[in-house]
């Protein structure tokens, strides 16, 4: 049985539906944080390395050393997702991927409170490692890796996935082409909407993600309990 739970965990974290729902939240923060933390984007770190080095060659170490915070939360994230794999952890949460959505969601809420006069930087930094325990956790769409809060390395995925469909009639790479390109059509909608609602409701429209987490969590304990009836009733 204990095998048979593995299988059907890590099958439904994987799942279609999850994707969506991440990439939205993806979007939105990204959105979220660059309207209402002075055009900061918080999710990907690939631009808070590139100023590090420009600044750094430049000279400029006090504005340089601004974006090591975020890059040290990213870090951090990444870590804490990885410590919920650990058999230890396990034993205390049985289900990192739902631990980690109930983690995200709480931290969010968290940032929903704070005042818009608190610093970006403890904002940025907070999206940051919610940015990192997500991707970190959540990293592939059936069998093939994607990105749920950053979308170039989708973008060329669905893209590839399109020639192929093209050229060979391959219903895997259609397969692959429709359900990236969902993704990538997610993460946009959560840009669009997170950029509404924060020029709206201002700091606190972060708790939008946060309830959209808590909706994700659902999604997958359904799936799971779907997925677990169907093992149980193959099972000699």
């Amino acid at each position: 049985m204990r095998r048979i739970q593995s299988k059907w965990l890590n099958v439904t974290s994987e799942s279609v539906k999850l994707g969506i729902l991440l990439a939205f939240v993806g979007g939105f923060l990204d959105a979220y944080t660059f309207i209402s933390r002075d055009g900061v984007f918080a999710n990907a770190q690939t631009g808070n390395i590139v100023l590090l080095g420009v600044q750094i060659a430049q000279g400029a170490w006090q504005q340089a050393l601004l974006h090591v915070p975020p890059i040290l939360a990213f870090m951090i994230g990444v870590i804490v997702s990885e410590s919920f794999k650990h058999p230890s952890m396990q034993r205390v949460f049985r289900d990192p991927a739902r631990a980690i959505l109930l983690l995200e969601s709480i931290v969010l809420v968290l940032v929903g409170i704070l005042p818009a006069s608190v610093p970006n930087m403890v904002v940025t930094v907070t999206i940051a490692f919610v940015a990192s325990v997500q991707v970190s956790t959540f990293r592939k769409l059936g069998n093939w890796p994607y990105n749920t809060t950053m979308t170039t390395g989708n973008l060329r995925t669905a893209i590839q996935a399109a020639y192929v469909t093209y050229v060979t009639h391959d219903r895997k790479a259609a397969t692959q082409f429709r359900q990236f390109s969902e993704i990538i059509v997610s993460f946009l909608m959560g840009a669009v909407i997170g950029a509404l609602l924060t020029q709206y409701w201002g700091t606190m429209a972060v708790w939008i993600a946060a309830v959209l987490l808590i909706f994700a969590l659902f999604t997958l304990h359904n799936e799971q309990e779907i997925l677990q009836d169907h093992n149980n009733a193959e099972a000699p």
